[in-house]
């Protein structure tokens, strides 16, 4: 193991259980760096990064969504004016429309902007809109932020165009695709997934002789490789497109070249009888004299493929060819169900994990067309075998399959990482798995975390064992509308006693980042976050909001973060804290730690000065 690793582990057990118990010096191993705000954007997420500290970054709220006022009518503006009125105790910030006949015109105030946007998100939501007649509101973005000092990230433009389905630099985008970059590899090749544009249609005019604007997309999800930030994509077709532009998505890559992700290769079959159905379906000309086609299909876009874990590669002329990994389990010919899986991350000896479907019964060789599934499961896919590391299956009262474990991340030592679920809480906790013994002895390790209820999760492992992920640290809420705080973790498998850290504690005192998820870990011990920080207050438009004195107001934001170890760590005095979090991960006895500072001589000084 590297020795940084030991140093971060050491430190920072000293450091968390510091907090917990004493007035004692804290030792700091970590150093902030904010990836900045986005230049058109409030929240910013960390993503995964390559060795060389390039990271992937996604965006939510953009400021100046272009809203297509065209398309509203009379009865739109009035209900934006009442939504107004009925919900600005619900929304910071927010007043009742300031200037109702600017907003008709399309020059609103950032108040009136900001209603006009949520009024497009309720109608987006609204079963007032089954048949997609106002434009969607996605409102996030993909990114890049290139490592150096102070660097801003830079927005890149997948799949989305102009209203008119077209793009040319500087023009307005639609802001209504979900495009998330999920990493950079080695090489700088970027990838990730994204969805096509919402556009609108012709006017359609139905059966009673009324007008109608509808909004369709090309296609949902699809995965995507660039090597060159944005300026050439290459999409990742899916291996089936019928009905809809089928559906894939790429997740992770490796120094090979190899990517994973999901692809749809099969039509459910209600479905495609409906959309072939010529009494009551997309097919029939009664339905077609109210709705266009394209839309008939896509309100059943829910459901209408099947989807299996794929590796994709770019052969030498760019061409992008797929090879699907298979399914936990074979069911019976006669079962139609849509039975799935997805691989989420690939290492580089090209053995990828992610999750899949699986009978309740962990035994079962010949399957009825009936099989009992209610549960999808953490596996292995390795050399054309998908395996669950010998989990027990269990029998859920749900409609749908419950989600009892993932696999998120696994290293080049087979060191597998994700969640799995407590069988007697019911409670979400990260494990992780050694897979570099026989498959009959492979298992999943639940290591104690902050506390018995406190739900986890592993999101990425590093070629030392390093593991980081998200846990609950509050033990109670006040409702469900207020959900446990959570904080980023850092856990060392390597180490002889591994104790779960919160990565807080790992930061100066007093810091004013309070990282509540890490996403990413690297062989340098590099991690990307996610931090609640305070910033200045902008409104729907971007302009700063000031106070009474022309002071710049402030308010929590999520932003992206790379946290830097710290050569040999930076003591501080941190002075008397008062820990209010219930803790089981780093509990030690005053008499312990006090061992532990002596052995590991801290002073209130730097270290190795």
């Amino acid at each position: 193991m590297k020795q940084f690793a030991k140093n971060i582990l050491v430190l920072g057990v000293t450091s968390a259980l510091s907090l917990s118990f004493l007035n004692l010096s804290h030792a700091a191993t970590y150093e902030v760096v904010d990836k900045g705000n986005a230049e058109n954007l409030e929240y910013t997420y960390g993503k995964k990064q390559n060795n060389q500290g390039v990271m992937a970054v996604s965006g939510t709220n953009v400021y100046n969504f272009p809203v297509q006022y065209q398309y509203l009518d009379e009865n739109d503006f009035n209900s934006i004016k009442n939504l107004a009125i009925s919900r600005e105790d619900y929304y910071f910030g927010l007043g009742i429309i300031e200037d109702f006949d600017a907003l008709k015109a399309g020059n609103p105030t950032a108040n009136d902007l900001a209603w006009a946007k949520l009024y497009l998100q309720e109608m987006n939501r609204s079963n007032s809109n089954p048949n997609f007649e106002y434009q969607i509101v996605a409102d996030t973005a993909a990114m890049i932020n290139e490592g150096q000092p102070d660097s801003k990230s830079t927005e890149v433009r997948i799949f989305d165009t102009s209203f008119d389905g077209d793009y040319s630099a500087g023009n307005e985008i639609t802001r209504s695709t979900v495009d998330v970059i999920e990493g950079i590899t080695e090489d700088d090749i970027v990838f990730g997934t994204a969805s096509a544009p919402y556009l609108p249609m012709a006017e359609f005019t139905d059966s009673s002789g009324n007008l109608h604007t509808h909004w369709v997309r090309e296609h949902g999800q699809r995965g995507f490789f660039t090597p060159d930030n944005g300026s050439t994509i290459f999409p990742v077709l899916p291996i089936e497109s019928r009905y809809g532009g089928g559906t894939s998505a790429v997740y992770d890559m490796n120094g090979n070249g190899t990517a994973v992700g999901y692809s749809s290769y099969k039509l459910g079959v209600n479905r495609e009888e409906f959309v072939l159905d010529t009494t009551g379906g997309c097919a029939d000309p009664d339905i077609l004299k109210d709705i266009p086609y394209e839309i008939c299909v896509q309100k059943i876009q829910n459901g209408m493929y099947h989807i299996q874990a794929f590796k994709a590669t770019l052969s030498a002329d760019q061409e992008v060819v797929t090879e699907q990994l298979g399914l936990l389990i074979t069911p019976h010919a006669d079962d139609n169900r849509a039975f799935s899986s997805q691989a989420l991350a690939i290492n580089n000896n090209d053995v990828a994990v992610g999750y899949s479907h699986g009978w309740d019964s962990s035994d079962v060789t010949t399957p009825t067309s009936t099989e009992r599934m209610s549960g999808s499961y953490a596996v292995m896919f390795k050399e054309g075998k998908v395996l669950d590391f010998n989990q027990i299956h269990y029998r859920f009262g749900t409609s749908s399959p419950f989600p009892f474990s993932r696999a998120n991340d696994i290293n080049d030592s087979g060191l597998v990482v994700g969640y799995t679920t407590n069988i007697n809480t019911f409670v979400k906790k990260f494990f992780y798995v050694k897979t570099d013994v026989a498959e009959s002895d492979m298992e999943i390790i639940t290591p104690k975390d902050f506390f018995t209820t406190s739900k986890s999760t592993a999101f990425s492992v590093n070629s030392a064992g390093v593991i980081v992920g998200e846990g609950e640290i509050e033990t109670h809420n006040d409702s469900s509308d207020n959900p446990r705080r959570t904080a980023g973790f850092l856990f060392d498998t390597s180490s002889d006693s591994p104790v779960i850290i919160d990565i807080n504690t790992l930061l100066e005192c007093k810091s004013a980042y309070n990282i509540i998820k890490a996403n990413d870990i690297n062989d340098d011990g590099y991690i990307s976050a996610n931090a609640i920080v305070k910033s200045e207050r902008k409104d729907a438009k971007g302009e700063l909001i000031l106070d009474e004195s022309g002071n710049p107001l402030e308010i929590d934001v999520v932003r992206a973060v790379l946290l830097k170890p710290i050569e040999g760590g930076v003591v501080d005095d941190c002075g008397l804290v008062e820990d209010k979090v219930e803790r089981q991960g780093a509990s030690i006895s005053s008499i312990v730690l006090l061992s532990l500072f002596t052995l590991f001589g801290i002073r209130r000084r730097k270290l190795n000065k």
